[in-house]
């Protein structure tokens, strides 16, 4: 298990972090480490990097963007923080959590996006954690519409200051500045580290894709530390042409809050939707298995959404030969554990 302790140390890797304010969620760095039954199972060299357990409110890669978000909202003197996610959303539960370390107050948009009646996926899991962190919860039908979703925040917004609070909303549509992508570019500073002083050289690194803060993150800041490791975004939203132009847009943004060059090309974005149908969080036989094969194998719980959807897409691109035998992968864990919950009559495992 490898470990770096020193975020001073992390973020001068990057120079350009230091123009960014951020609140501190965490301390030290997430372990990386090898996972010895998945790779002789797969014919590679695979390490995990888990994110899913950073120290707050479950775990999970969106504390990371949460810290980029937050800074600016702390300087402007916010007593309030407003979000938007699907119903099981990740995002939406760590920000409620994030709130309550920082003695503010969350409000919560809850999207219907998935086509899922179950009382389980509508009460439990994520939902329940945003209740026990008291967030003010509203509800919003139009779930595919990022544009309108985020206008519902900014009148839900007007509501608090009406009300004498100092709001803050984070905005998650694409015409607004990625600063959770930040958090990723730390990530892959971290990260760079860990293999640095391992002596570990990796080959590809598989993250999910989907709002990209975080694969465009990670991908920004491998390049900026001239860190040339294939990245795969596995989609979790959207096919591979619009998830793709996202990429390209996002990292080209990202780059720029780094004061970086567009140091990211297009041939660097490797994008796979094979793992995709029927859509956004919706189960699959592909990733049933690769939940399955995780727990099975190594006792790695994954969720149905992102990190279960993610490792699927690892395992397909392996099995097509993108990945050759012998070569050395790094697992971005995202986390979403608290999902497995609320897709518990989703899941059908055989014994083992």
């Amino acid at each position: 298990m490898i470990t770096e302790t020193s975020p001073d140390s992390i973020k001068s890797l990057i120079p350009g972090l230091a123009a960014h304010p951020s609140v501190t969620l965490f301390e030290t760095a997430t372990d990386l480490h090898a996972l010895p039954r998945l790779s002789e199972k797969l014919g590679i060299n695979l390490w995990v990097k888990r994110d899913d357990g950073l120290p707050l409110g479950m775990g999970g890669n969106k504390v990371r963007q949460l810290e980029y978000y937050l800074g600016p909202a702390q300087e402007q003197g916010a007593d309030t923080v407003l979000i938007t996610g699907a119903i099981q959303s990740n995002f939406v539960r760590l920000c409620a959590a994030a709130a309550r370390k920082l003695g503010w107050h969350p409000v919560v948009q809850l999207e219907h996006r998935v086509p899922n009646d179950d009382p389980l996926y509508n009460t439990s899991g994520n939902v329940l954690l945003n209740q026990m962190f008291g967030a003010e919860i509203h509800h919003f039908a139009e779930g595919e519409d990022e544009a309108a979703a985020d206008a519902n925040l900014d009148r839900l917004a007007d509501i608090h200051r009406q009300q004498g609070r100092n709001p803050y909303v984070i905005h998650l549509g694409i015409d607004h500045p990625p600063f959770g992508g930040l958090g990723y570019a730390r990530a892959a500073a971290e990260t760079f580290a860990q293999c640095d002083a391992a002596g570990l050289t990796p080959d590809h690194i598989a993250v999910p894709s989907g709002s990209g803060l975080t694969h465009g993150g990670f991908l920004s800041g491998c390049r900026a530390l001239g860190w040339t490791p294939e990245i795969h975004g596995i989609c979790v939203r959207r096919d591979a042409q619009q998830q793709t132009a996202r990429i390209i847009r996002r990292t080209g943004e990202i780059d720029t809050l780094l004061s970086l060059s567009q140091i990211t090309a297009p041939q660097d974005i490797h994008i796979s939707d094979t793992v995709l149908p029927p859509g956004y969080g919706q189960m699959n036989p592909m990733v049933a298995e690769a939940l399955q094969m995780a727990a099975h194998t190594e006792g790695l719980l994954l969720d149905p959404v992102y990190s279960g959807r993610a490792f699927a897409g690892l395992i397909d691109l392996i099995r097509t030969g993108v990945i050759a035998r012998g070569e050395t992968v790094i697992f971005l864990h995202t986390g979403g554990l608290p999902a497995l919950f609320g897709y518990q009559n989703s899941l059908e495992f055989e014994p083992g």
